[in-house]
């Protein structure tokens, strides 16, 4: 079994799992806007359908992943991360080839009752690394996931040239390719005299996941932070693609390039730049500049929609959204981590995907909603104001002393 002491193989073939599933995940989302196209009309039509199915793989993915999350505290990191990667390359298949919504549909729900990939592979990041160093090293996955996101999703918008289905079969190989590393290469991270000895029915209730999660000392007013914080990139989901298709008239290509940059701004802030940002600024810092940021971000977005829709400002736009949202998701992942033991790093991940996944059901349907019956500024306008609430309340109950914590963390190696 792996300690801290001898975790750098472990390390990289997690991150290179990462990578994988993050291009995965990004060869089809320049794509699915004109999937769901290809069976609806307008786009305001479009933008709810992309809500609809999103909706569906987010409350699957709400039921499931509190049961995923305390299975991998049973059992181990390993089996459920290769049953999660199986799950999604049955559920790309099936969408690749399409042929009705009702099918698109079946796909989602698939691909969301085994969606734990990425909460087990940070339980299992967090397995592997000291308290201190989870931060920076959460950091560091984010990115690795900017690289996915750098390569994914222009493959994806080339092979949409050729074939609406072809990103989608690519995902699919990605994922089989992912899952047969796992079961190769990645020696399992939790020691059986740390997993739980039972799993009770609180464990997989996400409800009861969520209310227990919420009511731990030190827990609750983090989440609501993390809650806030998730729901604009919620709303944005698949909603970006329809917007810059309706409003830009832009192309896959266009999309897939878009993403791409967003990947390389994932890059440089996770890669490096945040472990400068948490130095100089300390955890609470970082997390509230990145949330008013990320308003400043969908403020112009707004502009682009009601005044003015020019290409170069809503890429300035979601390009610092991305920078400010990637610095803020890996930094109150690293304080959630924290906050718990090392035997309830699977039960948090569930927890906290479970709670992500109830946003990411209600984020896109109100996305659709708004985009169909106000305006196309509206989700923006909707986001930006979240996050001004996040920002307040995260001042007030984010301590000082995280930034301080995290000085030294900061300046330790990264592997």
């Amino acid at each position: 079994m792996i300690t801290l002491r001898s975790q750098r193989l472990p390390l990289v073939i997690i991150l290179t799992i990462s990578f994988l599933s993050t291009v995965g995940m990004a060869l089809v989302f320049p794509v699915l806007p004109f999937l769901v196209g290809s069976h609806v009309g307008d786009a305001g039509s479009t933008a709810f359908w992309v809500g609809i199915l999103e909706a569906a793989y987010a409350a699957c993915a709400f039921v499931a992943a509190p049961f995923l999350g305390a299975l991998s505290d049973r059992i181990g990191r390993r089996p459920v991360l290769i049953v999660s990667l199986i799950g999604s390359a049955i559920g790309w298949v099936l969408f690749g080839l399409g042929g009705a919504l009702w099918v698109l549909l079946l796909a989602r729900v698939i691909d969301g009752l085994t969606a734990g990939d990425m909460s087990v592979a940070f339980a299992y990041l967090a397995d592997i690394t000291a308290p201190e160093d989870r931060a920076r090293r959460f950091g560091l996955a984010g990115a690795v996931g900017g690289v996915g996101f750098l390569v994914g999703p222009a493959i994806g918008g080339l092979l949409a040239s050729v074939s609406l289905a072809a990103p989608m079969l690519a995902a699919a190989a990605v994922s089989i390719l992912t899952a047969i590393l796992t079961a190769v290469a990645l020696p399992e991270s939790l020691d059986p005299d740390r997993r739980v000895k039972r799993i009770s029915l609180s464990d997989i209730n996400p409800f009861a996941a969520i209310a227990g999660a919420v009511r731990r000392p030190g827990l609750g007013a983090l989440i609501l932070v993390f809650t806030l914080a998730a729901v604009p990139l919620a709303l944005f989901g698949g909603n970006v693609p329809v917007f810059t298709m309706d409003v830009l008239s832009w192309n896959t290509v266009e999309v897939g390039l878009l993403m791409s940059g967003v990947g390389i701004v994932d890059i440089i802030v996770q890669g490096g730049l945040l472990a400068v940002l948490l130095r100089v600024m300390g955890e609470r810092g970082v997390v509230l500049a990145g949330l008013l940021w990320q308003a400043f971000g969908c403020g112009l977005i707004v502009a682009v929609a009601a005044f003015l829709p020019a290409s170069w400002l809503f890429v300035c736009a979601a390009l610092v959204f991305a920078m400010a949202q990637g610095a803020t998701g890996a930094v109150l992942q690293g304080l959630l981590s924290k906050a718990v033991g090392d035997d309830e790093q699977g039960w948090l991940a569930g927890s906290m995907s479970a709670i992500g996944s109830a946003i990411q059901t209600v984020g896109p349907l109100l996305a659709g909603l708004l985009y169909l019956k106000v305006a196309a500024f509206a989700p923006y306008l909707v986001a930006s104001a979240v996050l001004l609430v996040a920002a307040v309340l995260g001042r007030r109950v984010l301590s000082t002393a995280s930034g301080a914590d995290h000085t030294a963390a900061a300046a330790a190696p990264a592997v």
